[in-house]
Order: structure tokens, then sequence, then C-alpha cells
């Protein structure tokens, strides 16, 4: 039975692609939209997440105060507050990206593509060559796994960390290290 497939340009972008369809990464929420400060004071108001928000961004005004902004529109407030607010409505409006989970990091990856370590070179998951099986288990997950929740994964670099953390991890550094010189490229999760 197929497992989920990620396809992409490279081996990183499709790892990226087979992450994503595991796993929700960091967002922005797309009903934080408003660009005036009474309108995202407004919104952060609305929710007890807000109210906090605004307090760690240091705003620390009387409950009256709050009231008066709120009731017009037009009020007149210092630079530094609305700053503040502007602070609090965008670090608000970022969703954390969801953990790896564990079937990912311990599952086991089927690469579809140009493969090549030292002079071998040759395409995988064809019918003359079976597709390179990766053991995610035995890597090392931990700097794939800061980048992603920093929503700091690049292509290049997730593929970068997977052949040094993980795909060395399972099955050794090969003739002259792993490339992946293709331009086509799909990852299954088994």
């Amino acid at each position: 039975m197929a497992g989920p497939t990620g396809r992409g340009n490279s081996l990183g972008a499709a790892l990226n692609d087979l992450l994503r369809t595991q796993v929700t990464p960091r967002h922005r929420l797309s009903s934080y939209s408003a660009k005036h400060w009474h309108a995202q004071l407004s919104q952060l108001t609305g929710t007890h997440r807000g109210y906090q928000t605004l307090e760690a961004a240091g705003l620390d005004v009387t409950a009256k105060t709050l009231l008066n902004w709120l009731s017009d529109p037009e009020y007149n407030i210092r630079r530094s507050y609305r700053d503040l607010i502007h602070t609090a409505y965008e670090n608000v409006a970022i969703v954390p990206a969801e953990p790896i989970p564990d079937h990912v990091r311990d599952g086991q990856f089927e690469i579809s593509g140009t493969v090549k370590t030292g002079n071998d070179e040759r395409e995988r998951g064809t019918r003359r060559a079976a597709p390179l099986r990766i053991d995610g288990g035995r890597g090392d997950w931990t700097e794939i796994e800061a980048r992603w929740a920093a929503s700091d994964l690049a292509d290049q670099d997730f593929e970068d960390h997977f052949i040094d953390d993980v795909i060395v991890a399972d099955i050794g550094e090969g003739t002259d290290g792993w490339d992946f010189p293709g331009s086509s490229y799909s990852v299954e999760l088994r």
C-alpha cells in the first residue's frame, strides 16, 4: 500500500512537500489582516490570547484608557503605543508549526530520482532500480526540527540536513558522499 508522497524539482523540495502533507507549518492566520491600529486593537481585545499578547508586548494601560481608545478610531495615541499594538498583532497572528510527528521521523523513506555517490549515478525508483530506501528512525532530526519550528527549512537546507543527519546515519557516507543532481524527485513515506 502506497504511503504519503512528496514531489519536487529537488530532493529537498520533495521532502518539504511530503512534510507539509503530514504536519502544518508555521503560518499566519488569514483573519489577521487589519492595518490600522484601532482595527488591530479591536481584534486583539476580542480574545484572551490577544489580551495576553498585548500585555507581553508591553502595553500597560488602564481599562478606562483602553475603552477610550476602542470607542474612538480617531483617538490620538502615542506612536510607541501604536507600535506595541502592531507588534502584539503581528505576534498573535502567527501560528507555530506543529512538531514533526514520530511516524515521520521513524518512517521508511523511498526516494525516486537521480542518486549519485562517487562515480555511481543512477535513476532510482524505476523498473530497473528500486528506490533508495532510508530508515528515518536511525537519523538525527534535531536540526531539521529546529529549522521547521522556526519556519526556516528551505529546500536546500532540508536536503543537506537529510543527507548528513538521516541518510548517512542510516546507510553511511557512500563512496564520495551523497548527491541528488536530478530535476525531479518523489519521496514516499512508509
